[in-house]
């Protein structure tokens, strides 16, 4: 094979990631689920026969909820009675029965709360000849918000953003959420019952656990106040939350607030959930495109957790250890991982988790000018910005200095997208209006 310059790896390392983004387009997720016949739609295993129901709904929440609902629409056709669903601005799609509330993500706002209370009490109207469909994917957390008894808005968003800052991952942050919430960790289950419901699921948690994507609005929940208090302690951040949440989950270990609901509760006899779409799809889309481009492919892993730097760190070297001595891939290689990396703040600056992962990695690669780092999230949004993410070679470093910016500094203030805007570097796909977490590609090439 020629050898490929750095300009060619650039733009394979983009279309890698779009080719994987594409695997998870919630409607083709969906229809490879879900398909009707006659009068019976057929979802995984299950038939479901339309006629049977006298009203069918569908409710949900999350970043690619209103482009599950236009899939599902399309399937249910005239027998879809209502529906109702929140997504974070601007992902939006065009819809005939469903309506959509934009609201507030990653802190939930007004907005989300009208939403989740709407969706609650569409849920509480089904009746037990009647079917609902649940269509839930990343983001939904924040996206549903209802606070608990003796709980404000302003309570939740406090948390929020400690909880967002703090280093957790998204396991013990929704841990700490379906206890803050009357909706979430089976609650909507609750509301639904005894209806059949059918939870459609877009997983953007690492190992597809049910009860946390979304914190579980639909499923048992397998945690306790004990375990969210648990995690409060550990992170040290019982004083940077506000004293009403600390007294919420203290008077729950307490038995003072029923927990929410388990395994064995009634609600989940006619519950049935089915994971659509997952951060595997994506990664296993990408490397099929990337050897179909000429490399040597090796997926490290769908299910990467850990501080960001050190994660970016971890792939820079395995990239100079390929360009060195050609293991753990010969080149030209592609090394792919998923899964989520949290950060934890320190800076007061503006970038997400795959801007800060692209820096470090920058840093760490400098001087090696065959090799190309790309991370971006497939929601398109990293963080609180309009970058899915960004991409760095070994001249990255280097070309921000002659610019006037230290990259260094940047990466301690957590300020990587100023830097990555000025370099030309951010990953700009708009909302994609999907959510599978991240996806990682390192490129190599010393042919």
């Amino acid at each position: 094979m020629r050898r490929k310059s750095l300009q060619e790896m650039r733009k394979d390392a983009a279309m890698i990631f779009r080719t994987g983004l594409a695997a998870v387009a919630p409607g083709p997720a969906i229809r490879a689920h879900c398909r009707r016949v006659g009068d019976c739609l057929h979802v995984g295993a299950q038939v479901y026969d339309l006629e049977r129901y006298e009203m069918i709904r569908i409710i949900g929440t999350g970043k690619a909820a209103a482009a599950m609902a236009q899939a599902m629409e399309d399937l249910i056709g005239d027998r879809l009675a209502e529906g109702l669903i929140t997504v974070k601005y601007g992902h939006l799609e065009a819809l005939r029965t469903v309506r959509i509330i934009e609201a507030g993500h990653p802190v939930p706002d007004d907005n989300g709360c009208q939403g989740a209370r709407r969706i609650l009490a569409m849920a509480q109207k089904a009746g037990p000849r009647d079917l609902v469909f649940c269509l839930i994917s990343g983001g939904g957390s924040a996206l549903l918000p209802l606070p608990g008894q003796g709980l404000s808005l302003a309570d939740k968003q406090a948390a929020s953003k400690v909880l967002l800052a703090c280093g957790a991952t998204i396991h013990e942050i929704n841990t700490i959420r379906k206890h803050l919430s009357d909706i979430k960790g089976g609650r909507l289950a609750q509301a639904v019952y005894p209806a059949e419901l059918c939870t459609l699921i877009l997983s953007d948690v690492v190992g597809d656990d049910l009860d946390i994507i979304a914190s579980g609005p639909t499923v048992a929940d397998s945690g306790t106040f004990s375990d969210a208090m648990a995690i409060v302690d550990r992170y040290n951040i019982n004083h940077q939350l506000p004293e009403t949440v600390v007294n919420y989950l203290a008077r729950g270990v307490a038995g003072a607030i029923p927990e929410s609901p388990g395994q064995a509760a009634r609600c989940f006899e006619n519950a049935r959930h089915v994971i659509v779409g997952s951060n595997r799809q994506c990664v296993d889309a990408a490397r099929r495109e990337a050897a179909a481009r000429g490399y040597n492919t090796l997926i490290l892993s769908s299910l990467m957790e850990g501080e960001t730097r050190e994660v970016a760190r971890v792939h820079g070297a395995m990239g100079r250890e390929i360009l060195t001595t050609g293991n753990p891939a010969s080149s030209p290689a592609c090394l792919i991982s998923g899964g989520e990396t949290t950060v934890t703040l320190q800076g007061k600056g503006v970038g997400g988790r795959n801007q800060e992962f692209a820096l470090a990695a920058a840093l760490d690669i400098e001087g090696a000018h065959e090799l190309v780092i790309l991370s971006g999230g497939t929601d398109g949004t990293d963080g609180p910005t309009d970058a899915a993410g960004a991409l760095a070679d070994g001249h990255t470093a280097g070309r921000a200095r002659a610019a006037g910016m230290d990259p260094r500094y940047h990466l301690e203030d957590n300020n990587a997208y100023p830097l990555f805007a000025k370099l030309g570097d951010l990953l700009l796909t708009g909302p994609t209006n999907t959510n599978v977490m991240d996806l990682r590609i390192v490129l190599a090439a010393n042919t």
